[in-house]
This record gives structure tokens, sequence and C-alpha cells, in this order.
């Protein structure tokens, strides 16, 4: 996958992630006002590795279109470029397994975003769009590195039970 992630995408990325953990850090720190942000977050972070698929294609294409709003923001902003190429890497990739449960974090994440109200719309899209962008970076993917894993560990789970039953457990 073709990903163009520049310093400008970042700024956007890191300041949708601080718009969102301030609110959250000054309020009364409740962990479940991090559920519509923490949803759009996984799905995002997902995304980016979801290559040839509509998500993969989805968070290239917003990645792009940020950083080249960012630079343009840092440019206007700064009279510098905010459009040096940062490094893009992934971290990790899904099994048959991982992309069922990728497929049903998304059936959540619609059925969440069509449940919440306006507010709660704009923070899970906000979780989407900035680990759609940092996701791409390499020092994330590498934090997150545990993600897809997990999300492939659960689908094989799944299909194991659903083939074995409770000898599964």
């Amino acid at each position: 996958m073709n990903v163009a992630v520049n310093l400008g995408g970042v700024a956007v990325g890191l300041a949708i992630l601080w718009l969102n953990v301030r609110k959250w850090w000054k309020g009364n720190r409740d962990p479940k006002e991090l559920i519509p942000y923490g949803a759009g977050s996984a799905l995002g972070s997902l995304s980016t590795i979801c290559v040839g698929g509509a998500l993969g294609w989805g968070a290239s294409g917003i990645a792009g279109l940020f950083s080249s709003v960012g630079s343009k923001g840092v440019e206007t902003t700064t009279g510098t470029s905010g459009a040096a190429a940062m490094p893009t890497g992934r971290m990790g990739v899904l099994t048959p397994e991982g992309g069922v449960i990728t497929c049903l974090i998304l059936v959540g994440v619609v059925v969440l975003y069509k449940s919440a109200g306006k507010l709660e719309k704009r923070r899970i899209m906000g979780g989407f769009v900035t680990f759609a962008i940092l996701g791409f970076l390499p020092g994330v993917a590498a934090l997150l590195g545990w993600w897809p894993d997990s999300v492939n560990w659960a689908g094989a789970k799944v299909l194991e039970v659903l083939s074995r039953g409770a000898d599964a457990l």
C-alpha cells in the first residue's frame, strides 16, 4: 500500500488526539467517556493493515488528505513546510480469522456511531482519523504491534470454539 504521510498529517493526528484526551483529562476522567474515541481509534489503527481492502484504502486516503491539509496549515501558519515526508510502516498483518474479527469490530463501531449523539459521533470519527494517520508511522506501529496479534488470536479462538465446541475452551 502506497501511503504518503507527512509532518502536517502527523500534526493533525496529534492535534485530534490531544483535543480528545485533554477534554477527558480536564473532566471527571470517567473511562466510559473514552469509548467513542477508543472505538474509532481501534478501527482506524486496524484499517492501516487492511491492505487491498476498503478499510485500508480509506485509511490511506485519510492519511493523504489530512497530510495535505496539515502541511498547508503548517505552511500558512508558520511559513515553514509541513510537507516533509515521514517513514511509514505496518504493525502486522491480519490472518483470515483476524479479518473476520476486524469486520465484526467495524459492525460494532457502525452500531455505536448510529446510536451516538453528535459529540460522540465526532469522537468516533476523530479516533478513526487519528489512528488512520498515526497508525502508518513505524514508531506507533511498533507500539501497537500487539493489536493485530490480539485480533488474529481472537479470530482463531472463535474459529476453534465454533469448530470444536466446549473442548476448545
